[in-house]
Order: structure tokens, then C-alpha cells, then sequence
């Protein structure tokens, strides 16, 4: 057998094995359905379908164990520019959702109408923070207000001008959701796009 018909016989099977692993790991990524997963604290969840806060990109994410841990606190600013602390809000005495996002990431537009949906219907029983992630280059305060009014929401928007409060609770990926209880401690922490279905049943154990 010559050089040149090994060489041949070489590169074909090189062929086929490659065309057997990209079957292989189509067939694998077609059963995989993203979702997003809460993690109660002393316990951990591997994040899926969530946008790189950062920069672009997704990647998984396990959820660090907490016990009993209270809610970083951070200052933020209100749709019309004040300043204000998480604090101020966890001392009105109801639980918190606080969910952090941008208008540029497309799993944060996935999940806003959901959150639109149970702000409506219990908005009176649980504080809605929607943490814009506003650095002032990939996302700034006034695209994010545009995406909202654009959007016709009602939700309660804040911005994290300062990075604060992607700092105080080591953000990496978005979105991202902390259900506070009304004591101020964390109950359930969730990353990734929430249906209206997983974000009832979270802020159910807030009520419990």
C-alpha cells in the first residue's frame, strides 16, 4: 500500500469520526431544554439560559451555599434619579424579588412578562426590585427606561449606576433573581429566564 492511498484511507476516517461526534452532540444538545432553577439556600443549582453581565456569552453557574445569609445591602438610583438603599425597601416589611437585567440581554426581555404578570396580582403582598444594570456603556439608564416604557410595563425599575449591586451579590450572569424574605434574609436565589409559573412558586415560600 502506498504513502499517498494511506494517507487517503487516513483523512476518510478522520472524516467519519468527526462526523460522528458532531451527530452525537446534536442529538445530545436537542434534549437539553434551558431553564432556570431556584437554589434555597444550603443548597446548590446549576444556572442554565442566562446572558454574561460582563460581556457577551453564556455559560452554567453554581450557586454558592448560603445559611441564614442576610441581603447585602447596596444604593441604587429610582426611575427619576434619586438615591436610595436596598435597606429602605426591605424595612417596609414585606418579602423582595430582586431581579437583575438589561435591555440588551434576550433572556431578561423573555422573562418581563412574567414578572409583569405576578407584580399585577401581588404586587400589594411582595416589593418588585427590577436592577437595571445600567454601566453607562453596554446599557445606560435612559435605553433601559426606553425598553420599559417601550414595553409598556409597570414594574418598579431601579438602576445600578454604581455597580453596586451586581458587586454586593457577585452578578456574573444575567438575569438573575434573590427572593429576600421580609425579615431581610435570603430565601431562594434563581439564574436564568423564570416562567410565570417557577416565579409564583418562589415567591410562595416568601409568603409561607
Amino acid at each position: 500500500m502506498t504513502q499517498k492511498v494511506k494517507l487517503c484511507i487516513g483523512i476518510a476516517g478522520l472524516a467519519l469520526l468527526i462526523g460522528a461526534a458532531s451527530i452525537a452532540y446534536n442529538a445530545l444538545a436537542a434534549r437539553v431544554e434551558p431553564a432556570a432553577r431556584l437554589a434555597l439556600p444550603g443548597q446548590a443549582a446549576q444556572a442554565a439560559q442566562a446572558e454574561e453581565w460582563a460581556g457577551d456569552g453564556a455559560a452554567p453557574q453554581t450557586a454558592q451555599a448560603a445559611q441564614r445569609q442576610r441581603a447585602p445591602d447596596f444604593a441604587m438610583t429610582d426611575w427619576d434619579g434619586n438615591t436610595l438603599r436596598l435597606s429602605d425597601i426591605i424595612a417596609g416589611g414585606r418579602p423582595v424579588a430582586l431581579n437583575f437585567w438589561a435591555s440588551w440581554c434576550p433572556s431578561c426581555r423573555r422573562e418581563k412578562p412574567a414578572f409583569e404578570a405576578v407584580y399585577r396580582d401581588m404586587g400589594d403582598q411582595v416589593k418588585f426590585v427590577m436592577l437595571g444594570l445600567a454601566d453607562g456603556m453596554r446599557e445606560t439608564v435612559e435605553t433601559g427606561q426606553r425598553y420599559i416604557t417601550d414595553g409598556g410595563f409597570t414594574l418598579p425599575v431601579y438602576f445600578d449606576t454604581l455597580r453596586e449591586g451586581a458587586a454586593a451579590y457577585g452578578i456574573r450572569f444575567i438575569p438573575a433573581t434573590v427572593f429576600i424574605d421580609a425579615s431581610g434574609y435570603i430565601a431562594a436565589e434563581a439564574q436564568g429566564a423564570l416562567d410565570e409559573q417557577s416565579l409564583r412558586r418562589a415567591i410562595g415560600l416568601l409568603l409561607q
